[in-house]
């Protein structure tokens, strides 16, 4: 804990403490972003609390358990050896010099930004803020929310007259620092080590970007410092925009290509032998995990206070959004040349996570999948490897459990969904009558019971 009274030292000292691994981190939400990074500090010889108001999972880290799949339990134990721990007492968050904020920021039933996560975390922080801290925001949002939402709140909140550091130097014993780091999570994804994924850093002032550099810089190979934190907002929304329209563009090919009688994954594998100026991108069932199908919904609103329409984004999100819609329209067409009709058909919906080989639900297509074709009549099942059972969550309220996969035969479609590597694709093609196939994991396999889609 920083201990001087002097204003000049609060920023000399803090960064002095976090280049000798002296500084206590504060992580605020324990899933998918905020768990990993944890672990990443622990690992750096940092001594590390997670926050969390999940009960549960504080209750699993603190027994050793974990909640996600690609952490294995050894993982969090060894890091509980080093001096990780889990709470949701966030009157500790006095203890800590950086608190980190890695909570969602979903849309909600307007398609609007919820950012209910981000305001009650900062009205938890304000009341055991201290001066000399640094607070981190890494939750994607739209450019603006650092400084016009979480200051605001931490200022007001915090009863003792603290102010964020807006100046290039601090000028004031009773000052805090603010910066913006947008996680870069890819969940399935072992090609990238975490480490070599350069970090995005922008701080309210300039003494607030070097503590985050300093921050990150202890676990990152590469941080790229940017002038404010609505640059860095920004720049996190571009990324998952940029995926997100040209994942449109693909997945409107496939549809005019199917028309066509042309194969879209052949096209796409021809067109990327070209080493310049074209990058692949793959067309699916729809959209899903929590940053594609969500943060380019966040710039559109906040375009709409600048009187600008964002056509390319609402085009791209029209286009995703459809996709769930052309795949039970598919499976409805698939029936048919067999005979059957989509009321009261066995569906099998292979794979209900939002990528392969990961346990995500969140914005997963498969759920909507799964409720379109239950309202068209069709008796539906699903397995997962991952999801033993499907309750309720934000957008859903499915009570399913999951479905043997060896029992394909006993469905009249089986629709491949999420193409997990666990699935051994030809034995399915060769016990099911029909296959529906949304992710080209039949590839190579022949057969007339196979429909690609």
């Amino acid at each position: 804990m920083i201990t001087c009274t002097s204003a000049a030292s609060l920023f000399s000292e803090l960064k002095t403490r976090i280049d000798t691994r002296q500084s206590r981190i504060g992580v605020i939400g324990l899933g998918y972003v905020g768990l990993p990074l944890a672990l990443l500090y622990t690992e750096a010889k940092f001594r590390v609390t997670g926050f969390d108001i999940d009960q549960h999972k504080v209750a699993t880290l603190s027994s050793g358990g974990s909640y996600i799949c690609r952490i294995p339990p050894t993982e969090i134990q060894a890091a509980g050896s080093q001096g990780f721990c889990a709470t949701s007492d966030f009157s500790r968050l006095s203890e800590m010099d950086a608190i980190i904020i890695c909570v969602p920021t979903p849309l909600d039933e307007y398609r609007e930004p919820d950012l209910s996560f981000i305001t009650n975390t900062s009205r938890a922080i304000a009341p055991h803020l201290r001066a000399g801290q640094l607070v981190v925001l890494e939750s994607t949002t739209y450019p603006g929310t650092t400084e016009e939402v979480l200051v605001p709140i931490l200022e007001e909140g915090n009863g003792c007259g603290l102010k964020a550091a807006h100046d290039a130097t601090a000028n004031g014993e009773d000052e805090f620092f603010v910066a913006f780091s947008p996680e870069r999570e890819d969940p399935g994804n072992d090609s990238i080590a975490r480490r070599d994924i350069p970090k995005v850093v922008g701080g309210l002032n300039s003494q607030a970007s070097e503590l985050a550099a300093t921050l990150y810089g202890a676990i990152f190979n590469r941080v790229v410092p940017v002038s404010s934190p609505a640059v860095a907002e920004m720049t996190k929304l571009l990324e998952n925009i940029y995926r997100c329209v040209n994942i449109a563009l693909v997945n409107e090919l496939k549809l005019l290509s199917l028309r066509m009688g042309l194969d879209i994954w052949e096209v796409i594998a021809a067109a990327s032998t070209k080493p310049f100026g074209f990058q692949p991108f793959y067309p699916g069932p729809g959209l899903g995990g929590h940053c594609i199908p969500v943060d380019p919904y966040y710039l559109s609103w906040k375009a709409k206070a600048w009187d600008f329409q964002t056509r390319f984004i609402e085009l791209a999100g029209e286009i995703n959004s459809a996709m769930p819609y052309h795949v039970v329209s598919s499976v409805s067409r698939a029936l048919n040349q067999q005979g059957k009709a989509l009321k009261a058909a066995k569906v099998l919906v292979l794979g209900v996570a939002y990528k392969k080989d990961i346990d995500d639900l969140r914005e997963s297509p498969a759920l909507t999948i799964i409720e379109l074709l239950q309202k068209d009549g069709a008796e539906v099942s699903y397995n997962d490897p991952y999801f033993p059972f499907i309750g309720k969550g934000r957008k859903y309220d499915l009570q399913m459990k999951c479905a043997p996969v060896e029992n394909v035969d006993k469905y009249d479609c089986v629709l491949i969904v999420t193409d997990h590597s666990d699935y051994d694709y030809a034995w399915i093609a060769q016990h099911a009558s029909l296959v529906v196939d949304t992710r080209n994991a039949t590839k190579g396999i022949l057969g007339d019971n196979i429909v690609r889609c």
